[in-house]
């Protein structure tokens, strides 16, 4: 995608929607190629539970119902999961500030829910901080959009 601002010519192609480049070890992508996935079947699973609940419920409701219909979605498949997650983040020891995850399915997979129309990339950094802080690879970021649900893998390749 090029877009022109006034005089000068920005090129975004190589930093939307497949990767968002800083000094981190972020990946976001947004098809589930064969051989390139990083726990495939289960994230298949969890975004099923997805779609079941937003086919149900639509758009328009809060978080938090989002997440409790999400939670039913995951006893419903079999999964284990571990909702409101708190995750202390520290140095050297000291307690510096506190992380709650969505969710966190079979102690793998991060799960953040967010209603609108648009994924920001605070939202994409939030969940990136989460893997990076419990040591874990993959995070499926979920928007509940008056266009649909929307997801994003986002993937800690340390």
């Amino acid at each position: 995608m090029t877009r022109r601002c006034g005089k000068k010519h920005v090129d975004y192609s190589d930093k939307y929607p497949r990767i968002y480049e800083s000094n981190t070890n972020l990946q976001i992508t947004n098809n589930m190629e064969e051989g390139k996935v990083i726990y495939k079947e289960l994230s298949y699973k969890i975004v099923g539970c997805l779609f079941d609940v937003y086919n149900e419920l639509g758009y328009g409701y809060q978080e938090k119902y989002y997440e409790k219909a999400l939670a039913e979605g995951f006893k419903q498949a079999g999964l284990n999961y571990q909702e409101q997650l708190h995750i202390p983040l520290t140095f050297k020891d000291l307690k510096i500030g506190d992380y709650f995850l969505d969710f966190l399915v079979e102690d793998k997979i991060v799960v953040e829910l967010k209603k609108g129309d648009r994924f920001s990339i605070k939202n994409i950094e939030q969940v990136f901080a989460y893997l990076k802080a419990k040591g874990l690879k993959l995070g499926i970021l979920a928007q509940f959009s008056t266009n649909g649900l929307k997801f994003k893998r986002i993937v800690n390749i340390k």
